[in-house]
């Protein structure tokens, strides 16, 4: 796959772009999405430029004119890096999808790899991992002969639990998060995985991490499926997801987020044999100043159940 392009490889068609985001900044989306339009006319074929325009033409309220850019992006670049799908489900242009394109989630995290933790850590008043490690240690203490981190990210997670596990893997979408990890020296093995498709064939492990991962999964049907056929005898599974507001059992919000509500995690675990060991209520993060509610689960096997 050819590196996504960022310019339109033509200089005219650029100036045109860059004065269009001054437009937009300044308050002016109908003005630089006209410019813009303008700008594509000399470069066609530039797919991050189609995507742009429908971010101007959605701002303008114009969802029609914005449908039909976000489906060029998406015709020029069907792997659909920018998330050109997701934004079509979100203005009711395309139906919902069980998941994201994996290539967005992949180049997502790519991108913000090198930013990742100041942004995450430093700036939205990140606390899940410790929470996270809280719940484990509430539910079996101890140590853990092998955990699985999915969704490792740069670490995070990792870090907290190195102290009390005997083998840690990480695995991960992106391979600039997968640099960052490894330069901890936390894990004994890293592997580039795409969630929607992972399975492992390894040691049954006592203990498997999701953290803040599943926001980019969607359905949870197949994972959680692959997590149950992971985990040994009395091993634990703990999780988070973002909570859903109202009915249903998961949604794709503004914010390309999935939402979960917590029957629908329950029914996908009692499905597999595994069963709630706790449920707390937590804020994961902040958006823009405004604090995201989550759950942190562990679940297991019951012990009355022979596997």
């Amino acid at each position: 796959m050819k590196p996504l392009q960022a310019s339109s490889g033509d200089l005219n068609a650029d100036r045109r772009a860059d004065f269009a985001e001054m437009l937009l900044a300044s308050g002016e989306p109908a003005q630089a999405a006209e410019l813009l339009l303008g700008a594509l006319e000399l470069a066609p074929q530039w797919a991050a430029g189609w995507f742009r325009l429908g971010e101007m033409q959605e701002a303008a309220g114009l969802p029609d004119q914005a449908a039909e850019a976000w489906a060029m992006a998406l015709k020029l670049e069907p792997a659909d890096r920018l998330g050109a799908a997701l934004k079509l489900q979100l203005i009711g242009k395309a139906p919902a999808a069980a998941a994201p394109p994996s290539a967005f989630v992949e180049t997502l995290f790519d991108h913000y790899a090198d930013s990742f933790e100041d942004s995450l850590v430093r700036k939205l008043g990140y606390g899940l991992p410790d929470f996270l490690r809280q719940a484990i240690g509430r539910a079996r203490p101890g140590r853990f002969r092998l955990a699985l981190d999915l969704g490792c990210g740069t670490g995070l997670v990792g870090e907290r639990l190195r102290p009390f596990v005997d083998r840690l893997e990480g695995y991960d979408i992106s391979a600039g998060m997968l640099r960052k990890a490894k330069a901890k020296g936390i894990y004994d093995r890293l592997a580039k995985v795409d969630l929607q498709h992972f399975s492992h064939t390894g040691d049954r492990a006592d203990l498997v991490v999701a953290a803040d991962v599943f926001i980019y999964v969607g359905a949870l049907e197949r994972i959680v499926g692959a997590v149950a056929g992971m985990l040994a005898e009395g091993g634990i599974f703990a999780f988070s997801l973002e909570t859903l507001a109202g009915g249903g059992d998961f949604a794709l919000l503004p914010s390309r987020r999935y939402a979960h509500s917590e029957a629908y995690a329950r029914r996908v675990l009692c499905a597999n044999g595994l069963a709630v060991l706790s449920l707390e209520s937590t804020i994961i993060r902040h958006d823009r100043h405004d604090p995201v509610e989550g759950l942190v689960i562990v679940a297991g096997f019951p012990l009355q159940l022979p596997r």
